[in-house]
């Protein structure tokens, strides 16, 4: 990541699997908005790509390697950031993983797909927020947002007749009910700071995660996805934490 030249008073933002879908609407828009976009992917050359798309765009974003599953390159990505900026304002968990697709019966998903989805899902994600969290203390207004599904929601997959109850997906649906309680547990310990911690569901949105599943047609795009996860990573110092929302509003838990 090259040094910050022009960075100082100006918001900086990680956005994890920024390369592309999602990710890369969010950390669009944030650039869109004068923040300093920190491009987070595994790989190198594709994040090396995306942030030159937006600096094509005119926006500074600079490509930052991250991958859930190896702490090294979150250590390292950290240092950067306070070498460079010496805080963090916005950290946007986006990276995730989907092995299933539907029909998919829990009693017949390997055990080892379960293990492999909450290594990132999960796993990763709490390994991402404890290696920022000191960055984000150093904010004057920090914000978490973590990007879930409403096919996390316990209440909702509860409800007879829903889509939620009608799709069990054992892997990615768990992982995405554990990134809920996982954005509780930090919005409680830090509901006392300036830090704000919540979770986001994008809804049914045409990505390369999804396109096995969905019809082009019938799917939102990624930039409107990302409306209310921007929302979520801008939010007041008086606006909500420890909160689940979509497009509509509050999402039950």
């Amino acid at each position: 990541m090259e040094p910050a030249l022009s960075g100082e008073g100006r918001k900086v933002a990680l956005i994890t699997g920024a390369n592309k879908g999602i990710g890369l609407a969010i950390a669009t828009e944030l650039g869109r908005r004068g923040y300093i976009v920190l491009v987070g992917a595994r790989d190198e050359m594709r994040g090396e790509a995306a942030a030159a798309e937006l600096k094509a765009a005119g926006l500074d974003a600079r490509f930052l390697q991250v991958d859930l599953r190896d702490r090294a390159t979150l250590l390292r990505a950290a240092a950067a950031i306070e070498e460079n900026f010496g805080r963090l304002d916005v950290l946007v968990n986006n990276a995730g993983v989907k092995f299933e697709t539907h029909p998919a019966l829990p009693s017949r998903c390997s055990i080892d797909i379960v293990r492999e989805t909450f290594e990132t899902n999960v796993f990763g994600t709490i390994a991402v927020i404890q290696a920022m969290l000191p960055l984000l203390v150093k904010s004057s207004a920090g914000r978490i947002v973590n990007v879930s599904s409403g096919l996390g929601s316990l209440t909702l997959a509860t409800t007879p007749g829903t889509v939620y109850q009608e799709k069990p997906l054992l892997s990615y649906n768990t992982s995405k009910a554990a990134l809920n309680s996982i954005t509780i547990q930090f919005a409680n310990e830090l509901r006392n700071t300036p830090i704000k911690v919540n979770a986001h569901d994008p809804g049914l949105t045409l990505t390369d995660m999804t396109r096995d599943v969905v019809r082009q047609d019938a799917a939102r795009t990624p930039d409107q996805a990302a409306v209310v996860a921007v929302w979520l990573a801008t939010l007041p110092a008086d606006g909500p934490t420890g909160e689940f929302y979509g497009e509509k509003g509050v999402i039950p838990w």
